[in-house]
């Protein structure tokens, strides 16, 4: 039997139900199921798999999420700048979701790694959903977390293997815009900012200075309840949106 679980909650008070056999709505940020997919960017495909399980816990709900993205870049890539497309892997991500359904907080854990740069970050946000205004709705989120890096430099000196230049915070939310039953857009936004660490992390962490705005856009389109494809922008303050990372991707709930 598939269960009916989410990974936040609405702020306000609502009947928690763990449905049976229903296909979950996949448009619902707090809606949690199994699910496989995939996407086609100007610098590959990325392929994603979702997968819910038990935490053990009475009324605490989880999920794992991850995801390789930029694969067969020369062969599928469509950006103009050929020295960004390239066979190998660019980067991987895992998230794990999770939520106390009696108390409407969630929190998260994002691990991201880029491959070409050997650079990544480690995070832990709190996010709990607001009571919706019509067709919008706001899940913000608060957290910081610690970047590391192989073959950094500190005072002009390469230092060897693996190291944790700096930490940093990180505030933002995921919104969604109902345009009907089966549309839907979406914008999150995220500020960062270097909390501590190496002078050189610092003040240049984040894109060459101590902060950087961030932005998601998503127009998604449910085919079927469980098939839907979405197209992704991401962009930030230091890059213009036509420059940014686009994508295609196809979902499938299993």
């Amino acid at each position: 039997m598939k269960k009916r679980l989410f990974w936040l909650l609405p702020a306000i008070s609502v009947p928690v139900a763990l449905a049976g056999d229903d296909v979950q709505d996949m448009s619902d940020p707090l809606s949690v199921y199994t699910q496989v997919g995939g996407g086609i960017t100007d610098k590959g495909l990325n392929l994603k798999v979702g997968q819910t399980y038990d935490t053990g816990v009475e009324g605490l709900a989880g999920m794992n999420i991850i995801e390789v993205k930029g694969v067969l870049g020369e062969v599928v890539g469509f950006n103009s700048d050929e020295s960004l497309r390239d066979d190998s892997i660019d980067s991987i991500r895992f998230r794990n979701f999770r939520a106390d359904l009696t108390t409407g907080k969630g929190s998260q854990i994002d691990i991201s790694y880029n491959a070409e740069q050997e650079t990544g970050s480690a995070s832990y946000s709190l996010i709990r959903a607001l009571p919706s205004l019509g067709p919008v709705s706001l899940y913000p989120l608060a957290g910081a977390g610690v970047a590391y890096a192989n073959n950094t430099l500190k005072d002009g000196t390469k230092m060897g293997g693996y190291t944790f230049p700096g930490t940093f915070v990180v505030v933002g939310t995921y919104a969604k815009l109902a345009l009907t039953d089966d549309i839907w857009l979406n914008y999150n936004p995220m500020y960062k900012s270097t909390l501590s660490g190496d002078d050189n992390y610092t003040e240049y962490g984040m894109e060459g200075d101590d902060s950087v705005l961030t932005h998601e856009f998503a127009l998604s389109y449910q085919i079927n309840p469980r098939f839907n494809v979405r197209y992704f922008a991401n962009w930030t303050e230091n890059t213009d949106f036509s420059n940014g990372d686009h994508r295609i991707e196809f979902n499938y709930q299993l």
